[in-house]
């Protein structure tokens, strides 16, 4: 497992479809992972500090989970079949709850906890920035801002059309 950040999320021209956009905390590689328009908005309102008037379904399933006397250990991404991502909810006494990744970070980011992916995962739908494996290490790390920037840059050359299996529709 490997542990990730939220970088944020991202619109993808030209369909403008949300993108949650993670990347490897101790590592260079990112997770671009498309995903719905309300699912993106609960992870930007949550992100930028915006507490809605009235909880969002989100803030429910953390109440619920509460509620129930439980607690939010982590979120895994699990897996990548015929483009679609997989991932599990991980409560304390280590239950998991199958949820869409879009979900789970969606929920992770109320709790703070930790977002990991699956090696394998990574190793198929992780991207590396094209300057950044360039540098040799000798450089200093890029800006966050810097980094996103290169990304956006980046997908606006993809779109989810680029992730099927060459024989999908």
């Amino acid at each position: 497992m490997i542990e990730m950040s939220v970088v944020g999320i991202r619109m993808d021209p030209p369909q403008n479809d949300p993108v949650l956009l993670l990347r490897e905390s101790s590592g260079s590689r990112y997770l671009p992972i498309w995903i719905g328009q309300g699912e993106a908005a609960a992870i930007a309102l949550r992100l930028q500090g915006v507490e809605p008037r009235r909880p969002l379904t989100h803030d429910l399933i953390v109440d619920l989970i509460k509620g129930m006397g439980r607690d939010l250990t982590e979120v895994r991404i699990t897996d990548l079949q015929d483009g679609t991502f997989y991932a599990d909810l991980v409560l304390d006494g280590d239950v998991t709850v199958s949820a869409r990744p879009s979900d789970s970070v969606a929920v992770a980011v109320r709790f703070e906890v930790p977002i990991y992916a699956e090696d394998q995962v990574l190793a198929e739908a992780g991207l590396v920035l094209p300057d950044e494996d360039e540098s040799g290490g000798d450089e200093p790390e890029s800006a966050p801002d810097d980094e996103v920037e290169k990304f956006k840059e980046f997908l606006d050359t993809i779109s989810a059309d680029d992730f099927k299996a060459p024989d999908e529709p």
